[in-house]
């Protein structure tokens, strides 16, 4: 059990109680640094404040997917509950959570917010309350309809983000508007977490560069600019090793845009792009057929035993051929931005090298860069990025399964 809480933590804790100076308050929004302790501290709260004021009533508990809520706040917070006397029934068929607690009886049914569609999920269900774990990775109709639930008098409202940019929705409505919308609004960093160490939170400083550490460490809603792997040099350039023991290859799929794969093999627990195939229809002036891309696949494969083929899950037609072809092909893992967030720290950690015959890549390198756009939010142009997706595609999804949850990265933006 959690033995010390910090100030802010406190304030978490009691502020829906009689007699707080944040009572009157109808929302909370935590927001800010890694590990500092805001959500745990807002899962205690939230489920006090539902076992304390209501009796029979439904609340909602709402992650960017079930099971990273169940990851990164179910997992840590069930114990304590139940170290506090609550008996928890768990049903996972129904995402359903049943809390009982001196004579009291509630249910916390749990919600995955990952696309728009979920927005349908929510809908027609009347809650006493919801938590939403994350509010920021979650699309807007989501949250709107995730609130719009809570009718049943008394019901307020809890929210748990890390900074993403200026120009993000829910900065624009929840942080500046806080004041107008009645929400109680608390920024915290590493200092407010007492369960770290000073040596864990300098490790977290380190692992963190430019804007991402002004948000990830400092907590702040900012933009960033420029290249996206601009801590990338020359010297980082490696040469292909000797022998590897396992072998992937990754592709990004065009037709009139350039089709990219990496032939990576593994080497000493590192992972090396050791060669790679880059053609651009357009510079070429004709377009190769599926089965032409097959056939260089197999000549950059050079008869070395590949565990599976990484490829673009919007390529139907060349994962058939692949498929027909004898070749265990996997559908990467898309996400965008965590992605880059992932290669990023792979990068700097010397985790994957990219060797020095892999020109086209490491010209992408050079040339791929943020959408500075007004409105453009956290994305990167699309052009010179072919290479950068295959790259990504074959870190999120080989290196990617093996994180669980929470993944540290180095990634600047400057202009």
């Amino acid at each position: 059990m959690i033995r010390k809480f910090s100030e802010k933590q406190r304030r978490v804790l009691t502020w829906w109680m009689p007699g707080s100076p944040d009572a009157r308050r109808e929302a909370i929004v935590c927001d800010g640094a890694v590990r500092s302790g805001k959500t745990m501290a807002m899962g205690l709260s939230f489920v006090l404040w539902a076992m304390t004021c209501f009796d029979g009533q439904r609340f909602g508990l709402c992650g960017k997917t079930i099971s990273a809520l169940r990851r990164n706040v179910l997992t840590e917070l069930l114990p304590r509950l139940q170290e506090l006397g609550m008996a928890c029934r768990e049903k996972r068929g129904e995402n359903l959570l049943i809390l009982r607690f001196q004579g009291r009886e509630n249910r916390f049914y749990v919600f995955g917010g990952r696309d728009e569609s979920s927005a349908g999920l929510i809908q027609g269900i009347t809650f006493a309350g919801v938590l939403l774990d994350e509010a920021a990775l979650m699309p807007r109709s989501f949250v709107d309809q995730a609130c719009a639930r809570c009718s049943v008098a008394g019901s307020r409202l809890w929210f748990n983000c890390n900074p993403a940019g200026p120009s993000h929705w829910f900065y624009k409505t929840w942080i500046l508007e806080a004041e107008a919308r009645n929400c109680l609004r608390l920024c915290f960093t590493m200092e407010d977490n007492p369960a770290l160490t000073q040596a864990i939170r300098e490790r977290y400083r380190r692992l963190y560069s430019g804007v991402f550490y002004q948000r990830y460490i400092l907590g702040q809603w900012v933009q960033a600019e420029g290249r996206v792997y601009d801590f990338f040099t020359p010297d980082m350039v490696g040469q292909p090793p000797e022998h590897c023991d396992k072998w992937y290859i990754s592709c990004d799929y065009g037709t009139v845009n350039p089709t990219s794969m990496g032939l990576w093999g593994r080497s000493g627990g590192i992972w090396y792009r050791v060669k790679e195939f880059y053609f651009d229809s357009r510079a070429r002036m004709r377009q190769m057929t599926d089965g032409e891309y097959a056939r260089e696949l197999e000549k950059l494969a050079g008869g070395r035993e590949i565990t599976a083929v990484i490829v673009d899950p919007s390529a139907a037609s060349f994962l058939e051929v692949l498929r027909r072809r004898g070749w265990r092909v996997q559908k990467a893992q898309n996400d965008v931005l965590s992605g880059i967030r992932l290669t990023s720290d792979c990068l700097k950690e010397g985790r994957i090298v990219i060797c020095r015959d892999c020109l086209d890549c490491l010209r992408e390198m050079e040339c791929y860069v943020w959408d500075l756009r007004e409105g453009s939010g956290d994305r990167v142009r699309k052009e010179h990025d072919h290479a950068m997706d295959d790259m990504r595609y074959f870190v999120s999804t080989v290196l990617g399964e093996r994180q669980d949850g929470f993944s540290a990265c180095t990634v600047e933006r400057k202009s």
